[in-house]
């Protein structure tokens, strides 16, 4: 196994195209682990840590630009206001020794169905930001997992970083474990609310070989608020269109049953998790969302 440690990105993109099959790593917390279990026995590493611009981010007025090595403790201490599901995901990643480490770049390049930040990037609107020595491009991130643990990337291309839309609203989080921390998601669901443009997202992880969107959910949901008028008005929103959700994000689920949980299981936590963040989120909005003063800056 060779180690390549560029000192540029330039040289990193350069690296990636004479190697195409080099694995980058920054924070190790994925590729070390296969590396250590023998399941990964690459040609080639590609340390990117000396590499300062991946650890930067920037924060707009209408998105946030993370670089692809930035922490999920420093999207925690720094960006819970303007990203608060990611930051709510972020909470439940392993340890703090793997969260001062790992990164939403690495999270992406796994693709993990088990990932826990793609349920929050899926329903915050999120883009992927590619580069090869041929250029760059944008990938929305429903478009980016394209099968189990397999990413759009080309073979010569490297996350760059990742621009998600500011929250406008409410966005919760959940997530079911064996155990209460450090552990990998049975099954995860991410919802945001968008007032601005009367919209409902949601992210799911772990039920379905890819993470995916629960599209009929938040049509049905969208809609409902809307004929209701719910945005306007704050009222409590009634059972049965929970429950109508929450039954709707089940069947967006394609889950397979393993060690850590069966299927039926899986759509079941699911449409409970779809009801608790509803609810949440809609308290929020209710309490802070319809004052006029932003959203809450909490996570």
């Amino acid at each position: 196994m060779d180690f390549l440690r560029p000192a540029s990105w330039e040289e990193a993109l350069a690296a990636k195209a004479e190697h195409p099959t080099a694995v980058p790593i920054a924070g190790g917390t994925d590729v070390m682990v296969g590396i250590n279990f023998d399941h990964l026995r690459p040609e080639y590493l590609l340390d990117l840590n000396r590499i300062a611009d991946l650890s930067e981010w920037e924060a707009g007025d209408d998105s946030v630009r993370l670089g692809a090595c930035v922490t999920y403790t420093h999207i925690m201490e720094h960006l819970r206001g303007e990203l608060p599901g990611l930051a709510r995901a972020a909470r439940t990643i392993g340890s703090p020794q793997i969260r001062n480490r790992g990164s939403v770049g690495g999270n992406l390049g796994s693709a993990s169905p088990a990932g826990d930040s793609h349920p929050a990037l899926l329903c915050a609107g999120a883009e992927v930001e590619a580069e090869s020595v041929r250029g760059v491009r944008l990938i929305p991130v429903e478009e980016f997992y394209v099968g189990v643990k397999r990413n759009a990337l080309a073979a010569d291309e490297l996350i760059k970083a990742v621009h998600i839309k500011t929250a406008d609203g409410p966005q919760q989080f959940s997530k079911v474990g064996t155990r209460n921390a450090m552990v990998i998601a049975v099954c995860a669901f991410a919802l945001a609310l968008h007032p601005e443009t009367r919209t409902v997202k949601t992210g799911i992880g772990s039920a379905a070989p890819t993470p995916v969107r629960a599209r009929d959910a938040e049509k049905f949901l969208t809609g409902a608020l809307a004929e209701g008028g719910f945005w306007e008005t704050g009222q409590t929103i009634p059972a049965s269109i929970a429950t109508r959700f929450a039954q709707l994000a089940s069947g967006a689920c394609n889950p397979i049953d393993d060690v850590r949980g069966r299927a039926k299981y899986r759509r079941h936590a699911v449409g409970v998790m779809a009801r608790r963040t509803l609810a949440w989120a809609w308290d929020e909005y209710r309490d802070v969302g319809r004052t006029g003063k932003g959203i809450e800056r909490c996570a």
